[in-house]
């Protein structure tokens, strides 16, 4: 006698399709979907302070006329060395360049002005120092014969301070290469966001007239608020 469980066993064994031991290979859509939606999320996780930073201070530039800033400035005095001030009146003359190294090196330390190679305007009685920052700004002169400093910064506080970074205002060479790689990088998340809706479009009826509206919105406002 057969046993019925056995029976009932090797039918479902019989029913199973048999595997060939071939892997097979993700379909073209399945391979764009991956890698898609892998660029999308590292785009988006690489953007994601910046996004807010720039969306948050667009709201603050927008309205800067209604939001009171209220700059302070502060001011410090001090005379070079005579020893110092002997290297400002070698060099007669005017033109525009940088202090010597130990002129600059001696108001770091004591006033906490960074010159060192920043471009100077030199005149016969006066050197002065345009030090330009985000949020505020900044000045040095110098008396190149009795070697009198002032120094001078002015802050506007916070949100002037991220305004200026949304707009690249004295930022130097290294916020300006984090602008580019952040733009690079709202691209790419814009890119791929727009090929994953044309793929998930065609079970979303909405996909489309929804991006069309975000393209016919602005539009509108430009040719009917705007006037060149």
């Amino acid at each position: 006698m057969h046993n019925p469980t056995q029976t009932k066993a090797l039918e479902a064994a019989q029913a199973r399709p048999r595997r060939t031991g071939a892997r097979k290979f993700p379909t073209v859509r399945a391979f764009w979907l991956f890698h898609l939606h892998r660029w999308h999320w590292i785009s988006a996780a690489l953007s994601l302070i910046g996004m807010l930073l720039f969306a948050i201070t667009g709201v603050t530039l927008n309205h800067a006329a209604m939001i009171e800033a209220r700059p302070k400035v502060a001011s410090q005095e001090a005379t070079l060395p005579a020893e110092l001030r002997h290297q400002l009146t070698a060099q007669g003359g005017e033109k525009k360049q940088p202090l010597p190294a130990d002129v600059s090196q001696w108001i770091a330390k004591t006033v906490g002005a960074n010159v060192a190679g920043r471009e100077a305007e030199w005149s016969d009685r006066e050197i002065y120092v345009a030090l330009p920052r985000p949020g505020g700004d900044a000045w040095l002169s110098i008396a190149r014969n009795e070697g009198a400093i002032t120094y001078e910064v002015t802050s506007r506080g916070w949100i002037s301070y991220f305004n200026d970074l949304h707009k690249g205002r004295h930022t130097g060479l290294a916020w300006t290469l984090f602008l580019d790689i952040f733009a690079l990088g709202c691209v790419v998340f814009c890119v791929t966001g727009l090929f994953l809706l044309q793929m998930h479009g065609r079970t979303r009826p909405m996909t489309w007239p929804t991006v069309a509206l975000g393209f016919v919105i602005p539009l509108l406002l430009v040719i009917v608020f705007i006037h060149l």
